[in-house]
């Protein structure tokens, strides 16, 4: 598949398509093949939108293997749904709702099964090869419509546009399907009904960003996080919030929240850092943060002694109802989207309090936080990888020094 006259076909959607669907389901995703990180371990990335804000990191013992995922609050005991996680076999699942695979009838729910089917792949599969089994095995119709990136331990990289009765495999690694190494998608199929779903313009943004760093192996979860899950460009407007013009030292800015990666449904931003086949599985790591991305903060979690180990920030609070990184990042959010006047104002936010010329906006509060959360875990992951597994007492050890640099974050106030 040829990259560019894709883009192109896209750009004409825009300027000739009725107005495109604007659902809550409406997340951002890639799938980046080790070719085009610069230590050649495979990225696979979700800005997950949710009608269910509130978010939790669940460790669940699966039939055949254990793993951690992002989870919904309110409703995980009862659906047994997850929405992006990694397992301990280095298999590691998410999903984007597609909105032009499937005619959807009456009151019927778009992609019901979509986060039972990551869970239950997250508990027995180990590979690609191995999930797409699955999908050729579940009963049909499936319910399912969704974008599915994998990546696994064997270097498997693929994004996978699902429908009810089969589904069409994208891989990373196939030059001619991916010249520049990755798969990116919104909240369209490639393989779906021409000029219709939603996320074009999210899309062009992401494959912007990930084109310009694919071409110098560059791209990494720092990248990722900082200019994907935070980024305040509009590609179809080609404004950047970012830019000196709206960044007043003074006085209050405010902006409509359309076709920004980040929106107000957004309730976390997840990279899965894949291994190199000779690596142990166990040295996955799942950078995570949970809430609005530019009210949050990432760190790494691993499956290994996720059953006691995992940091408490990101675990079920009962006085939360969430994680309390998720639960503290949602009302930092509320408060620059502030405005209560009517109908359809929900939808303005106040970008000065997130991003201004004085450099006290929530976002550069918290940059320098996540920055040392990187640099503590980065010396840890690197012996781990010398070593071939994680040792158990230096993990206790990074997660202890990791909630110690987030105490920061609570001082930030709405």
């Amino acid at each position: 598949m040829n990259r560019f006259p894709l883009v192109a076909l896209l750009v004409g959607f825009l300027c000739s398509a009725p107005a495109l669907l604007s659902p809550v389901a409406a997340c951002t995703s890639a799938v980046v093949s080790g070719k085009a990180t610069p230590d050649g371990r495979p990225l696979l990335w979700k800005n997950r939108d949710t009608g269910h804000p509130l978010n939790h990191i669940a460790y669940v013992q699966g039939e055949r293997y254990a793993f951690i995922a992002n989870v919904n609050s309110d409703d995980f005991t009862a659906r047994r749904e997850a929405w992006v996680g990694t397992n301990e076999a280095g298999f590691s699942l998410m999903n984007t709702q597609s909105y032009n695979l499937v005619a959807i009838s009456g009151d019927e729910e778009r992609g019901e099964a979509n986060g039972r089917v990551i869970y239950r792949a997250l508990e027995v599969c180990a590979t690609l090869q191995e999930f797409c089994h699955l999908l050729d095995t579940i009963a049909k119709p499936s319910l399912i419509e969704a974008n599915f990136g994998v990546i696994d331990a064997q270097g498997g990289a693929a994004m996978l546009e699902v429908d009810y009765h089969g589904y069409k495999l994208y891989d990373a690694n196939d030059p001619e399907v991916a010249p520049y190494g990755y798969v990116t998608r919104t909240n369209f199929s490639v393989s779906g009904t021409q000029g219709e779903g939603a996320g074009y313009v999210r899309f062009l943004e992401a494959d912007r960003v990930l084109q310009e760093a694919a071409a110098t192996h560059s791209i990494t979860p720092e990248l990722i996080f900082q200019r994907l899950a935070r980024s305040f460009r509009n590609a179809q407007l080609d404004i950047d919030l970012r830019s000196e013009s709206f960044c007043p030292a003074q006085g209050e800015q405010w902006f409509v929240d359309q076709d920004f990666i980040p929106r107000h449904s957004s309730s976390c931003s997840i990279v899965v850092q894949g291994v190199l086949p000779s690596e142990h599985p166990e040295l996955t790591t799942m950078w995570t943060l949970l809430g609005y991305p530019p009210t949050g903060v990432a760190l790494p979690l691993w499956v290994k002694g996720a059953d006691r180990l995992l940091p408490a920030a990101v675990c079920y609070d009962e006085a939360c109802g969430a994680a309390p990184l998720s639960r503290h990042s949602r009302a930092l959010m509320d408060s620059i989207f502030a405005l209560h006047k009517g109908t359809g104002t929900d939808r303005y936010f106040c970008w000065s309090m997130l991003y201004n010329a004085r450099g006290d906006g929530y976002m550069q509060q918290l940059a320098p936080v996540e920055q040392r959360l990187f640099a503590l875990s980065h010396p840890y992951l690197e012996r781990w990888r010398r070593q071939g597994r994680i040792d158990p007492a230096a993990l206790e050890q990074l997660y202890a020094r990791l909630t110690e640099a987030l105490q920061p974050v609570w001082s930030v106030e709405p």
